[in-house]
């Protein structure tokens, strides 16, 4: 399965579509699929890109 979050990079900001309650987050990496993402209220959590499409959020 593909990256589904390629095109996303460091300081960018995401929500996760299942989780609206972690917040907006700030991606902290993106390295072979694996995205590390500090969320509002969660923290900060490794998503697997090719299972999760994170919403890419307009900068601020």
């Amino acid at each position: 399965m593909n990256n589904l979050n390629e095109f996303l990079e460091p300081g960018m900001l995401v929500r996760h579509p299942n989780q609206p309650d972690w917040g907006d987050g700030q991606v902290q990496s993106n390295i072979d699929a694996r995205i590390t993402v500090n969320f509002q209220n969660q923290g900060k959590v490794v998503i697997d890109g090719r299972h999760v499409a994170l919403v890419m959020l307009p900068s601020r």
